[in-house]
């Protein structure tokens, strides 16, 4: 067990499923206590959902602000003092209402004993205990599920990025092959740029700056100005250009789809074509726009056979949640691929 299970209870995913499941555990211990349908009191089990879920709430909360210590302790020594914050929570939370509860029925402290201030300490500690264990295991469980996806995901998109390789590196040789005797220069350029690109997709999957994403491209783009000449028309425009550097990516995701757009949009056409290429960033939330002339007959064999855009549209969902936008449209001889996400 890895301590940042811990942190990543504040993502709303874990909330809600941590919300749903005190409910269901409140109703459990309620009945549990009641023995039978019949004689379960709705207001103790209101009572119960409220008092769970304020315990869960301001786990959640002091994990939240205490994030930093958490990942830095070790899994033992964070699951126990997982454990102890719950039961504080549990003590200060039952003694505040029970002091409340004695204020409102007295308007008075007098005569407050400490059995009066502790009363269903012992019971609710014995609960705290269960729905620690129960907390605890589920977020655990769930976990360790989403890592197995990811390494599922991970060789999925292995298999995929393998299968997208060969169709770009046999143009390129081509090319690079057509210009040696014409212009040894461009084809040494060439071959650099596409050294750079091989490096990249050699490395394992992870996060790179937005910046050295959008240099990957370039290089790219380089490779098929030289191949395509004045065929090939690119139009970049950045909207934040100081946030890029900032703004997290998967490596080789933007230049499978720009390749996807060069030969859909502009190989199969004999005209110029325009690639059009929008970025966005506002807040904590990144837009990117790619557009390109289509074949209209040529559309449905696109979307059903487009490795390019299932390849980013997973690389997207495993870093980044089922939050992901991904959309592709087209009409009017545009196709359009909006990808929207918030980055870390």
């Amino acid at each position: 067990m890895h301590s940042n299970f811990f942190t990543r209870m504040g993502q709303w995913q874990y909330f809600v499923e941590l919300f749903i499941a005190s409910i269901v555990l409140a109703l459990l211990l309620s009945l549990a206590e009641a023995q039978s349908w019949s004689n379960l009191n709705l207001s103790h089990v209101i009572q119960s959902i409220l008092y769970i879920n304020w315990v869960v709430l301001a786990f959640i909360a002091i994990i939240e602000q205490f994030k930093g210590l958490w990942n830095k302790a070790s899994p033992v020594f964070a699951s126990i003092m997982g454990f102890c914050l719950l039961q504080m929570i549990i003590l200060v939370t039952t003694t505040v209402l029970n002091l409340l509860f004695y204020w409102g029925s007295n308007f008075s402290l007098q005569n407050l004993s400490q059995e009066i201030l502790f009363q269903g300490l012992v019971l609710h500690c014995s609960y705290g205990v269960l729905l620690g264990a129960f907390c605890f295991r589920y977020i655990y469980v769930r976990d360790e599920w989403l890592k197995q996806q990811n390494s599922e995901l991970n060789a999925k998109i292995q298999a995929l990025q393998a299968r997208i390789h060969p169709h770009f590196l046999f143009n390129s040789l081509n090319s690079v092959v057509s210009l040696i005797g014409t212009d040894p220069d461009k084809a040494e350029q060439m071959l650099i740029d596409l050294s750079r690109l091989f490096r990249a997709s050699f490395q394992e999957l992870k996060l790179v700056s937005l910046k050295e994403e959008i240099a990957l491209c370039q290089y790219y783009l380089a490779i098929e100005k030289l191949r395509l000449g004045e065929r090939l028309e690119v139009e970049w425009n950045i909207q934040q250009p100081e946030l890029i550097q900032q703004v997290s990516i998967p490596i080789l995701t933007l230049q499978p789809l720009i390749e996807n757009s060069i030969f859909h949009g502009v190989e199969k056409k004999m005209i110029n074509a325009k690639i059009g290429i929008l970025v966005e960033i506002l807040q904590n939330q990144v837009t990117i726009v790619i557009t390109n002339p289509f074949i209209a007959d040529r559309i449905s064999a696109r979307q059903s056979n487009g490795i390019a855009l299932e390849n980013v549209k997973q690389r997207l969902k495993a870093h980044f949640g089922y939050g992901v936008l991904f959309r592709t449209h087209g009409g009017n001889g545009i196709f359009t691929t909006v990808i929207q996400y918030q980055y870390k």
